[in-house]
């Protein structure tokens, strides 16, 4: 209502506008996912079902957000990359993130019943953090933590299932195992009791998931007959390029990835 005498409660809400110039990252991440994967009894140390749920919820975000240019994920968690130009709700911190979060969450309920077979049992919560980077080098260095991250904590994931499962130690005798292991220890430890390579395992689990914008031409095909002409010869095609988000599960640490895919710190 304008002119309302209690408008002026207004002036008490925060603006909250993210520096322009600056790529804005949105972080979301499971709450308490540690409790949530047992109780609907996900697979250890992935599950593929999981993994997919947490793609498919990414998909419906970036389909959203166009300014979106790059997307990472690993385990419970997602990072989306807003463009450095984007004007998307204001460049408002509170919106963007409080958006994002309730898009993600929503679509991993909605879609939940496509991965799984048994029901949830209780609604997920995933909480949502925003930060501003100024260079590509910073940003650059984000996505290269996350992945770092990745790798970190599938190797020890792995290894510590890999003791409970097939090693018959328990939870508390593996992770005392591998208290104060490096990365060679776990390697010698998978390859000399387990015979497993740990660079054979699938690169989803060491690399995490990727989205990015790709542009792919399209191909529809038109009926231009005329009254009685013969419609076999009257089609014609039309190729219309559209953007896609398409999923990788490759290296974003080297200079090689982002070589390949210069559009993204282009922001275009």
């Amino acid at each position: 209502m304008a002119n309302c005498k209690y408008e002026y409660v207004r002036n008490y809400e925060v603006v909250d506008k993210c520096l322009p110039n600056c790529w804005i990252v949105v972080r979301l991440d499971g709450k308490n996912f540690h409790r949530f994967s047992e109780d609907h009894k996900f697979s250890k140390p992935n599950d593929d079902r999981a993994l997919s749920l947490m793609r498919h919820s990414a998909r419906d975000v970036m389909d959203e957000f166009k300014d979106v240019v790059i997307a990472y994920g690993q385990s419970d968690e997602f990072s989306f990359i807003l463009k450095k130009t984007t004007t998307q709700f204001s460049r408002r911190a509170s919106k963007l993130m409080s958006n994002m979060v309730s898009l993600f969450s929503s679509s991993y309920v909605f879609h939940w019943k496509e991965y799984f077979d048994a029901p949830l049992q209780y609604p997920p919560a995933f909480d949502g953090r925003v930060v501003l980077y100024p260079s590509d080098k910073n940003m650059r260095d984000y996505l290269s933590w996350r992945q770092a991250d990745c790798h970190i904590n599938n190797m020890y994931n792995t290894c510590f299932w890999s003791l409970v499962q097939d090693g018959g130690l328990s939870p508390k005798e593996a992770e005392e195992r591998l208290r104060g292991t490096f990365s060679s220890d776990k390697n010698e430890l998978l390859f000399s009791e387990f015979k497993i390579n740990y660079n054979d395992l699938p690169e989803i689990y060491r690399k995490g998931s990727v989205l990015i914008w790709e542009a792919r031409d399209e191909v529809t095909v038109k009926d231009s007959t005329v009254g009685g002409d013969d419609p076999s010869s009257k089609k014609r095609e039309i190729v219309r390029q559209r953007r896609r988000v398409v999923c990788l599960h490759v290296d974003i640490i080297r200079d090689a990835f982002w070589e390949e895919h210069p559009d993204i710190l282009a922001g275009t």
